[in-house]
């Protein structure tokens, strides 16, 4: 005689009913999350910032309700789609502040975990390399000069937090990658550096 399962179906399939829906509507939050600060990132380096304020803004609102629609699931809450959400995030508002020259948000500032914090900080390196790029390309390279001690100071800061991947979400990868972009940018700074240098010298100025 087979089991009657029914009870059993009946006490789970709601929760797992309800768990669904909560993972769902996290997963589109997240998507739309991602997209957005991308789109934010890319409007920074055109120098739009009243509209990357905008789309970060959105991006905030919706990562807001992303944790909401999960609060009661932490299963579902810790899964890797909110952090990679929450790291994109981080990484729009904090690119923002290092292009700028301006203070860094915290941690509690952005509503983010330390870890997805760190990782949005370390390829915001990345960013700042695209922007020292540029400025090398204008002539500024005071400007240059500005963007790799922050990067450098990025790097130093994160090599020095060293914890388990499992802790931090894999911040070592982030780091070693980071680090690679500043020497990168150090050698192309520097080889413009001795460029100009020269120039100078032989138009005798």
């Amino acid at each position: 005689m087979s089991p009657d399962l029914r009870p059993l179906s009946e006490a789970v399939r709601p929760v797992l009913d309800d768990k669904y829906v909560a993972r769902e509507a996290g997963y589109q939050h997240s998507r739309r999350i991602i997209r957005l600060s991308a789109n934010a990132i890319r409007a920074l380096h055109r120098r739009e910032r009243e509209a990357a304020a905008a789309l970060m803004d959105e991006a905030e609102g919706l990562l807001r309700r992303a944790e909401a629609a999960v609060a009661s699931h932490p299963d579902v809450r810790y899964a890797g789609f909110l952090g990679d959400a929450s790291k994109e995030y981080a990484e729009a508002r904090l690119t923002a502040a290092l292009l700028e020259g301006n203070p860094l948000p915290l941690p509690n500032d952005l509503g983010v975990e330390p870890g997805p914090y760190l990782n949005g900080l370390g390829e915001a390196v990345g960013e700042m390399r695209r922007r020292l790029l540029d400025a090398m390309r204008a002539g500024d390279l005071a400007e240059g000069e500005r963007l790799l001690e922050g990067m450098n100071a990025i790097c130093d800061l994160l090599a020095d937090l060293d914890y388990p991947d499992g802790m931090t979400g894999g911040l070592r990868r982030t780091t070693d990658v980071a680090r690679a972009l500043v020497e990168r940018s150090r050698a192309d700074l520097t080889n413009t550096v001795v460029q100009e240098r020269l120039r100078r010298q032989l138009a005798g100025e």
